[in-house]
């Protein structure tokens, strides 16, 4: 019972410390910490110490992603300096109008997650656009991760034929395809997208409506308009990296990331090399961004990899994997809350699928139907405000506050899944 009471406490104490601002180098190893001395977790002695077990899961977060943040911050602040972001947003906002640049941002993400390019990677390349986009269109920048998230970790990242890994994690248990129940998934993906963009511009518009507009900040670039590179050259590093990861994924896996991003960095070195206002700054502000971007994560894994080694935890996954009634909602609830735990929809599954997966099968479950089930559902309880990639997006990316930004990030990639969850469970057990 402590060792539940720990755990549970000391992930809402995380929670509470994330939205308020605590610095995550701090927070999340003190809530681990308080959650491995209510589990008997010994700090520096033993197997399993306290010490031990945190840093392997933070070392091995750096060692498993360190090239795909540099290359990704570096691929992000090479598009801002030249201006080449700049110039693409003042294209799309020309040819669509200032109403379309949330959709705009939305698609980009969207476009680039279902080529396989990693979320966190996507975020760092679409927001210094998504930047240029809503101040030329003057909306409230604290929208910048919700639409950045919206368009990644939704109706993209979840679906039938996408190459994320938490579409395809679950082939390895179920023998399925990453299209396992394509119908079913193209439904709920057109509900979550027209779903989640309506909230998202009803939310837009209300914070407008009350006066809010794009605050400009000291640290934005400021490019005059007359070193503006054309717009094409900043589309084409990014198909760069859509098409050298696409071709890549299966022959290369993660490794294909690191050679479409490395593509991508020096086709913007070479087609805008002119544009380039301060490259030295530049690389330095892109470094520096990379190791805070994936130190925070980093911090929220080892907290992650403490829970997962608690009795507590434990006894919460054999409970999970053996609720009773109808089995794609057991399975839903399953791996839904084992990633809201972890803060992992990969790390949810990983864990989940080894024992929800041979169980339900063998009760005669379509293997397909919990295919997709549990790819949905790892993307919905998984956005807590600890999740690496909404730790990431608002505070290294877009230097935004959990405080400001969250609420409008957890309805778009918190309810709208758990919504298209709902959804697929009801169209699966009705047709």
């Amino acid at each position: 019972m402590l060792s539940l009471i720990g755990l549970v406490g000391g992930l809402t104490l995380l929670i509470v410390l994330t939205i308020r601002g605590m610095n995550l180098f701090l927070a999340a190893p003190l809530c681990a910490l308080i959650v491995a001395l209510t589990s008997g977790l010994p700090i520096f002695i033993g197997d399993t110490n306290f010490v031990e077990t945190y840093m392997q899961g933070f070392s091995g977060f750096i060692a498993a992603w360190f090239f795909m943040f540099l290359l990704g911050s570096l691929f992000g602040k090479f598009m801002e300096d030249t201006g080449a972001a700049d110039a693409v947003a003042q294209w799309i906002i020309n040819k669509l109008g200032r109403q379309h640049a949330v959709v705009a941002v939305v698609l980009a993400c969207a476009i680039l997650t279902y080529g396989g390019v990693s979320v966190f990677v996507v975020a760092f390349s679409v927001y210094p656009m998504a930047l240029s986009l809503f101040k030329d269109a003057n909306l409230p920048r604290r929208f910048i991760p919700a639409a950045l998230a919206f368009g990644s970790v939704t109706f993209t990242m979840t679906s039938a034929g996408s190459p994320e890994i938490q579409n395809w994690i679950p082939i390895k248990y179920l023998g399925t395809s990453p299209f396992a129940a394509w119908e079913v998934s193209l439904v709920v993906a057109i509900f979550m997208a027209s779903f989640g963009y309506w909230w998202m511009k009803r939310m837009i518009g209300k914070a407008v409506a009350n006066g809010e507009c794009f605050e400009h900040r000291v640290e934005d670039p400021e490019i005059p308009e007359r070193d503006y590179p054309h717009p094409i050259t900043g589309l084409i590093p990014l198909f760069v990296v859509l098409i050298l990861s696409f071709l890549l994924h299966e022959k290369l896996q993660q490794l294909a990331l690191i050679v479409a991003l490395g593509g991508g960095v020096l086709t913007l070195m070479l087609i805008n090399y002119k544009h380039f206002h301060n490259m030295q700054r530049a690389i330095s502000l892109g470094t520096t961004g990379a190791l805070v971007a994936i130190g925070n994560t980093a911090a929220v894994v080892g907290f992650g990899t403490i829970a997962k080694s608690t009795e507590a935890f434990q006894d919460a996954v054999e409970l999970m994997t053996q609720i009773p009634g109808n089995e794609l909602i057991g399975a839903a609830i399953a791996v839904s809350v084992i990633a809201g735990l972890t803060g992992s929809a990969s790390g949810g599954q990983a864990i989940a699928l080894p024992l929800v997966g041979p169980h339900y099968l063998d009760q005669g479950v379509d293997p397909e139907e919990l295919h997709r089930i549990v790819s949905i559902s790892s993307g919905a309880l998984d956005s807590l405000p600890h999740n690496g990639y909404v730790v990431t997006t608002i505070r290294a990316i877009c230097n935004e506050t959990h405080q400001q930004a969250y609420w409008a990030v957890g309805a778009l990639t918190v309810v709208v899944p758990l919504t298209g969850l709902i959804m697929a469970i009801a169209l699966f057990n009705w047709f």
